[in-house]
């Protein structure tokens, strides 16, 4: 006797508010690749050629690859639930690993290699093998992490994790671009504005626009206009020049950069942790909204599409989006993603987001940067426990001193010749621009550490604050923070001479001294047992 079966519904592939998802996704990576080529070009005289025809074509295909992958994630749970309301993970350029390796990776070495005699074309195809190569490193971390996340997150609070971010994200991501976009006060501050209005406040706007686009529409015409009248200063017509198909071939190149990239391996290492803590928080969001992603897989795919964006080109390593619960209530399903993946991917190879991104003006991309800042530090404080705040403001220092660093290490301002003479100066104590240099050389590490040991202080767990700091000993002693190298490279003990050494085992010896006072006073009645 024949049974009688339910036929299986078809799953469509575009519902009707994946296209709502869609452009949200998309002004996302837009934005972020729009202020990734202008710090570089704009900022640090990168050649244009480079980034949007090599940089660009790979750092696309990674999104690309991850979106298609996470599309399929969710077409087969769909399938294999029975359910037609699951939405993809969305994925795209993290803003503030890509930002900050702009401003503190790419351009900084770029300008160095140039100081050092190289010509512009060459230093930028070095710069590019060192983007590369951090992209690899960041892809093995993460994929070797994928597997060691849960642990991580046991290991280091969210303070220690999301005040590190938030450091960043405040004084790097946020007022860096806001002195960019009030060199256009009009266009950066109206827009600015804007966003703040839309996204914040939650005003309404006509026609129900997203804020983004209003806010993108606005400026963009205000810098037009203003340009076109003679009242925009610094204003310049695009050249179109960049809207060229460049294909994202594999290359080895990035095996050139790795020497390069030892160096800032404290930056790089730390963006790609807090990536995979980030893909596990966003993992356990998307469970709570209905949709239940293996975490495993959820990394793994952030970790591969990496890899293939440096293997190729690409500069700006990929990750799951927080938002995935807000797209859900978007009505879109798996199509966004699949659209955002080929829009970027293909688009990047074809020379159309290029094209777009040049279109751009700093002026208006920059405040987009900013809302996200006060964003990532606005949730720093709300998904950590209250009583763990003044860790997440404790974690905030180090960046503080990084971004005067990177102001008085400019020779531009400060001379090579004086600044050497103020990072050794004698007077009380040590040197204060070297005390500066030096608090942040490797801030984000010592951003979690510091984060970390207070957090266990408040805890009452002072045994486990000791252990933080007595990593931070380690560390410092061999310049993976607190670098006495102005340029924060690594550096071992017996490689130092007698002044430089005198001041990293000051350094040393602090976290040493308090790690023991720590672990003097958990011997008291009761705190043992907290401990």
């Amino acid at each position: 006797m024949a049974l009688n079966r339910t036929p299986r519904r078809r799953l469509p592939w575009i519902a009707a508010g994946d296209l709502n998802g869609f452009f949200g996704l998309v002004v996302d990576n837009l934005s972020i690749l729009g202020f990734l080529s202008a710090a570089l070009i704009g900022l640090f005289g990168f050649p244009a050629d480079v980034v949007f025809q090599k940089m660009f074509p790979g750092t696309a295909l990674g999104v690309l690859v991850g979106n298609l992958i996470y599309t399929a994630m969710a077409r087969r749970l769909a399938r294999r639930s029975g359910r037609d309301d699951v939405t993809a993970m969305p994925l795209g350029l993290d803003a503030p690993t890509s930002i900050g390796l702009a401003l503190l990776v790419l351009g900084p070495a770029y300008a160095g290699l140039r100081a050092e005699g190289l010509a512009e074309y060459e230093a930028a195809i070095a710069t590019w093998q060192l983007g590369m190569a951090a992209m690899i490193v960041m892809g093995l971390f993460k994929f070797v992490l994928s597997f060691a996340g849960a642990q991580v997150q046991r290991w280091v609070p969210r303070a220690g994790l999301l005040g590190s971010i938030a450091g960043i994200a405040l004084m790097l991501m946020g007022f860096l671009p806001l002195v960019e976009a009030l060199k256009v006060p009009v266009v950066g501050f109206v827009t600015l504005g804007l966003l703040l209005y839309a996204l914040v406040a939650r005003g309404p706007l006509p026609g129900r626009l997203p804020g983004v686009l209003f806010a993108f529409l606005v400026g963009t015409a205000l810098y037009y206009g203003l340009g076109a009248a003679g009242l925009s200063p610094g204003f310049a017509w695009p050249t179109g020049l960049s809207a060229q198909p460049a294909l994202p071939w594999p290359t080895l190149g990035f095996i050139e950069g790795l020497p390069r990239v030892v160096p800032y391996l404290p930056l790089v290492l730390p963006f790609g942790l807090l990536m995979v803590v980030g893909g596990i928080n966003v993992t356990e969001s998307a469970r709570a909204a209905g949709d239940d992603y293996r975490t495993r897989d959820i990394l793994l795919t952030e970790a591969v599409s990496t890899l293939v964006a440096g293997l190729c080109g690409g500069v700006a390593q990929t990750t799951p989006y927080i938002g995935q619960p807000a797209y859900k209530r978007m009505g879109a399903r798996s199509g966004y993603t699949l659209l955002t993946g080929l829009f970027i991917g293909l688009g990047g190879m074809l020379g159309l987001v290029s094209g777009l991104v040049e279109l751009l003006p700093l002026a208006v991309l920059a405040p987009i940067i900013v809302f996200v800042a006060l964003d990532i530090t606005v949730q720093a404080f709300q998904a950590t426990p209250p009583k763990h705040a003044p860790a997440v403001a404790l974690a905030f220092f180090p960046p503080i001193a990084y971004l005067l660093a990177i102001k008085l290490g400019n020779p531009g301002i400060v001379p090579a010749e004086r600044f050497a003479e103020l990072f050794a100066a004698p007077g009380h104590g040590l040197p204060e621009l070297a005390v500066i240099v030096m608090l942040g050389n490797g801030f984000i590490i010592t951003s979690m550490l510091w984060a970390t040991a207070l957090a266990a202080m408040i805890d009452h767990r002072p045994r486990a604050a000791a252990g933080a700091l007595g990593v931070g000993a380690l560390f410092a002693a061999f310049g993976v923070i607190h670098s006495v190298r102005p340029d924060g490279g690594l550096t071992a003990p017996w490689q130092l001479d007698d002044a430089a050494l005198a001041m990293a085992a000051q350094f040393t010896g602090a976290y040493l001294v308090l790690a023991a006072m720590l672990w003097l006073l958990s011997l008291q009645r009761g705190v043992a047992a907290k401990s």
